[in-house]
């Protein structure tokens, strides 16, 4: 789908905030309401706009350990990718995970109530999942960007 200039600063208000009134987004565009209302159905329509939801200040839920975990599988076979792929998708923890390149397969962001919590997810989930060759932690000292935004 080809966006246009509208379309693009359109994404980029409700990328800032969602809760805003189709008249607000209007008023801001130059647009009428039933414009705005209609571009947005399309860019929903074809999954441009893939879902709304809420952002959670981790700190504030207490969930402000994060781990950036890299996964070797064991061998590179598609059964082993495939079956890790499913299983890590009900890790609860995981909020992110990243088919890589390089000397790891995978990357996964997890979050965290502190290192205790850390070392029971690693001891009983992740490291129990099947064909894991090995691991390596990193931990988050202080976030410098944090953006759930893609720039149009």
């Amino acid at each position: 789908m080809k966006l246009d200039t509208i379309d693009k600063l359109l994404l980029g208000m409700l990328q800032a905030n969602c809760k805003k009134t189709t008249k607000e987004y209007a008023n801001a565009l130059g647009l009428s309401t039933t414009a705005v209302y209609e571009r947005i159905k399309r860019l929903e329509r074809e999954g441009v706009i893939s879902n709304y939801v809420a952002l959670i200040d981790k700190h504030k839920a207490s969930m402000d350990f994060t781990a950036l975990c890299h996964v070797k599988l064991s061998q590179h076979v598609k059964e082993y990718v495939l079956q890790f792929e499913r299983e890590v998708l009900q890790l609860a923890e995981v909020s992110e995970c990243f088919h890589v390149s390089g000397d790891y397969d995978y990357i996964l962001k997890i979050h965290l109530k502190d290192m205790a919590a850390y070392r029971e997810f690693m001891v009983t989930k992740l490291t129990a999942l099947k064909n894991i060759g090995s691991t390596h932690s990193s931990f988050v000292i202080s976030e410098v960007k944090v953006s759930t935004a893609i720039s149009l």
